[in-house]
């Protein structure tokens, strides 16, 4: 799927597509430039999945785990400062993946070697004219 938007206020419908397309998968990865919009994406896919915590980058802490209004826990990890696989491991990235839960990945290249053989790849990227695009892969 390919979905494109100028303003801010589409990203809600553009979450509700991405949710609607990707809900049986748990782990997402998002991969884009720096600025294209993973974090700000993930916060409207948060709102979407009825998330009450703040949510922001996790970008120091490397994973935040945000509650919904149900009680499910919904995980986003930003991989950027991770210097190698050997990380991810060491915080149980593994046991977060097989949870079940929603695991939202930013930087996800960082750690290839370990991403489950599902997932849903959610590609950002801005043009010049502040346009963004959004295509998605599912994998089986």
């Amino acid at each position: 799927m390919t979905v494109q938007f100028h303003q801010l206020a589409e990203l809600d419908a553009v979450a509700h597509k991405l949710l609607a397309e990707g809900r049986a998968y748990s782990v997402w990865l998002f991969e884009g430039d720096m600025g294209a919009g993973k974090t700000t994406l993930i916060k409207a896919l948060c709102r979407a999945l009825g998330v009450v915590s703040m949510v922001q980058s996790p970008t120091f802490s490397i994973v935040n785990e945000y509650t919904t209004h149900e009680g499910h826990s919904v995980y986003h990890f930003d991989c950027y400062r991770l210097r190698n696989a050997a990380e991810a491991l060491d915080i149980g990235i593994e046991e977060y993946f097989d949870s079940g839960d929603y695991c939202f990945v930013e930087w996800p290249e960082r750690i290839e070697s370990l991403w489950p053989a599902t997932y849903y790849q959610v590609n950002l990227s801005a043009d010049h004219s502040g346009r963004r695009t959004v295509k998605t892969l599912l994998v089986d």
